[in-house]
């Protein structure tokens, strides 16, 4: 298991070509590098300026590399009601499409249905898989990378069948 650090996942954009979709599943993540953020959110501390600021690394490439072309897409499967974190993931997510991701939320019911793969992902080009590997607890553990044809087709039917579900983030609301 490797962990991608900012070079690596710029690689991995810059090596894209059509789509980069990102499956996430779980309803909490206890990524060190956000403590700080949430906890000013949580002390009302925190909006778009601040959130776009914290991510400014990552909405830059994804910026660019929408504007080569790339299809960026996420969709996230989420427990209702929604955890903090996902309150708070759902607050900032104006500012990854305004980056150029299109982004999906997808109650957990309405996903009993489909075969998803074990672990959050990022399918590139329909060819390579990423999966995110956590704790328990959302804390981060690494990265695995996977070209098999057989993982890649399993990742890009399972995001496919869950983006065809998702609601889009403009008409979410997280009362729903």
């Amino acid at each position: 298991m490797e962990s991608l650090d900012a070079e690596g996942w710029a690689r991995l954009f810059d090596a894209c070509h059509e789509s980069a979709y990102h499956l996430e599943m779980r309803d909490q993540y206890a990524v060190a590098e956000e403590q700080a953020d949430i906890e000013k959110w949580r002390a009302d501390e925190w909006g778009p300026a601040q959130d776009a600021a914290s991510k400014a690394g990552w909405l830059d490439l994804m910026r660019a590399t929408s504007a080569r072309g790339v299809r960026l897409r996420r969709v996230r499967i989420v427990s209702e009601p929604v955890t903090e974190y996902i309150r708070f993931e759902h607050e900032g997510t104006p500012q990854n499409i305004a980056a150029g991701e299109d982004v999906r939320w997808l109650p957990r019911p309405r996903a009993s249905g489909l075969a998803l793969p074990g672990n959050d992902c990022w399918i590139f080009d329909s060819t390579t898989a990423l999966f995110n590997h956590f704790t328990g607890d959302g804390g981060w553990v690494g990265n695995e990378m996977s070209t098999d044809p057989e993982v890649a087709a399993l990742c890009t039917k399972a995001f496919d069948s869950a983006w065809k579900l998702g609601i889009p983030h403009n008409a979410y609301t997280l009362d729903s």
